[in-house]
C-alpha cells in the first residue's frame, strides 16, 4: 500500500523530563555564516541580569531574565545570545519570551556563527517589535544543555553513591555590558562536597558564592564587559541514571479505515552516569531490590500514555519483553528493560501502542480536509529526566492524501 511520510528531524534540539518538558524552539532557519571580524553591535546594555541554573535533573536547565536596555539612537530589533562553540550544538529547548507580555509569545530565534571553526556563536533573537531608543524590555530566556554532567568519580562500585560535576561561568555569558547579575544554583541535595569559592568578594562584600543550604548564590557584581567569564564548578550526590538518547525514531500511522493511530518508537539509550569499578553481581544486584536504595542504574522505564490506549508491546533485539505492566485505567506503560543499565551500558529496544483516531483527528467543517494533532514526545518521563540528542518523527498518513 502506497503512502505519505511527512518527516522531521531535530538535532540536539530536545529534552523530556518527568514535568513533558517538551521542545520549546521554534523552528530554525539555516545557519548565518558572519565575517571572523564580526562583533554584536553594541546597541544594547542590560541594566539587571538574574540566573537561575537548576540542576535537580540529569541535565541543567538554565533560566536568565534579562532588562535590556537600547542604548543606541535608533530603533533596534536584534538581540545576541552567545555560545561556545562546543556548547551551542547541546543547547535544546531554547525559548525567548517578552516576560512581562507573554501574549505575545515566543521571539524568533536563529543561530548564527563567526565562522565554520570560530570560537564563539550566538543565537539572533528578534524582538517582537523593536526597540525605541532608551526603551527597555525584560526578556525570559530558558533553555537546557545536554550531556552537561561528568560523574566524578568516573567509575564507582556497584551499591556506591554517585557524584556528578557541573562547570559554568559565574558571569552569564553576553555579548553586551551587564550593569548588575547574580547566578542562583538548586541542586538536588544538600551533599556538595566540592565548589568553587572565588578568591574576590561579591558587590555586597560578602563571599563569593553564598550558600544556603542546596542553593548557592554567585554575586551580586557590579558592571561586567561583554564576553567576560569566570569559570566555577560543584560536585554533588546524584545517585540516578544519566539518561541520554542518542537516536529516536517515532512513527505515528493514520489509518481512516480501522479508526486506528498506531505508534511505534525506537530507542537507542545510554546511561552516561559513572562506569562500574567491578564487574556486576547479579546477587548484589537481587539483594538491593528487597529495600530499593538509590542508584545509578536505569531500572525501570514510565510511558504515561494518553487514556483510551490499547495493544502496547516492548520488544529488544533479543525478541519480546515480558517485564513489562499496562494499567489500562490510566494508561501508564511500565517497562523493566531485560538488565540494569548502569552507566556506560547502552539499550536499544521498541515500544509501540494502537490508539482511537478520533482523539487526535477532526474534519474540517468545509471541504475534504482533516487536521491531526499529535504529541512530538510521549516518554519516557523519568524522575530524573530524558535527554535527546536527535529525535525523527514521521507521520505517515493514508494512501491517496495530499
Amino acid at each position: 500500500m502506497k503512502s505519505i511520510v511527512w518527516a522531521l528531524s531535530l538535532i540536539s534540539t530536545c529534552i523530556v523530563g518527568c514535568s513533558a518538558d517538551a521542545n520549546l524552539t521554534k523552528p530554525l532557519s539555516s545557519k548565518q555564516i558572519l565575517s571572523s571580524t564580526f562583533t554584536p553591535p553594541q546597541v544594547f546594555r542590560n541594566v539587571h541580569l538574574v540566573r537561575n541554573i537548576n540542576l535537580e535533573k540529569s541535565y541543567p536547565k538554565e533560566t536568565i531574565n534579562v532588562v535590556v536596555e537600547n542604548i543606541d539612537g535608533a530603533p533596534q530589533s536584534e538581540y545576541y545570545l552567545p555560545f561556545e562553540q562546543g556548547l551551542i550544538s547541546r543547547v535544546g529547548g531554547l525559548e525567548v519570551r517578552d516576560k512581562k507580555d507573554a501574549e505575545k509569545g515566543t521571539c524568533d530565534v536563529e543561530v548564527v556563527q563567526f565562522d565554520t571553526y570560530g570560537p564563539t556563536q550566538f543565537y539572533l533573537i528578534r524582538l517582537p517589535t523593536p526597540l525605541a531608543s532608551s526603551q527597555q524590555i525584560t526578556l525570559s530566556i530558558t533553555y537546557f544543555v545536554l550531556s552537561a554532567l561528568t560523574p566524578l568519580p568516573a567509575s564507582i562500585a556497584q551499591t556506591d553513591k554517585q557524584y556528578v560535576q557541573y562547570g559554568f561561568s559565574a558571569y552569564t555569558s553576553s555579548a553586551y555590558v551587564t550593569l548588575k547579575q547574580k547566578t542562583t544554583l538548586k541542586l538536588p541535595s544538600t551533599d556538595i562536597p566540592d565548589y568553587t569559592i572565588l578568591p574576590s568578594k561579591n558587590a555586597e562584600d560578602k563571599e563569593d558564592p553564598q550558600r544556603q543550604g542546596s542553593k548557592f548564590t554567585f554575586g551580586p557584581y557590579g558592571e561586567i564587559p561583554a564576553g567576560a567569564q569566570e569559570m566555577v564548578s560543584v560536585r554533588y550526590e546524584f545517585t540516578k541514571p544519566l539518561n541520554h538518547v542518542t537516536l529516536l525514531e517515532r512513527d505515528i500511522e493514520v489509518s481512516h479505515w480501522g479508526g486506528n493511530l498506531a505508534t511505534e518508537e525506537r530507542l537507542w539509550l545510554t546511561n552516561r552516569g559513572a562506569t562500574l569499578k567491578n564487574h556486576f553481581s547479579r546477587v548484589a544486584w537481587q539483594q538491593m531490590q528487597y529495600y530499593n536504595p538509590a542508584t545509578s542504574a536505569l531500572r525501570e522505564l514510565r510511558f504515561p500514555l494518553a487514556v483510551g490506549s490499547m495493544n502496547p508491546y516492548f520488544t529488544d533485539d533479543i525478541g519480546n519483553v515480558s517485564t513489562s505492566r499496562f494499567r489500562s485505567q490510566d494508561a501508564n506503560l511500565e517497562l523493566k528493560p531485560r538488565y540494569p543499565v548502569f552507566g556506560g551500558w547502552n539499550y536499544s529496544f521498541k515500544v509501540g501502542w494502537d490508539a482511537n483516531l478520533k482523539q487526535y483527528l477532526r474534519k474540517l467543517k468545509a471541504g475534504d480536509g482533516y487536521v491531526l494533532k499529535v504529541p512530538f514526545l510521549e516518554g519516557p518521563k523519568q524522575a530524573e529526566g530524558t535527554e535527546y540528542e536527535r529525535v525523527e518523527l514521521r507521520v505517515i498518513l493514508p494512501e491517496g492524501a495530499t
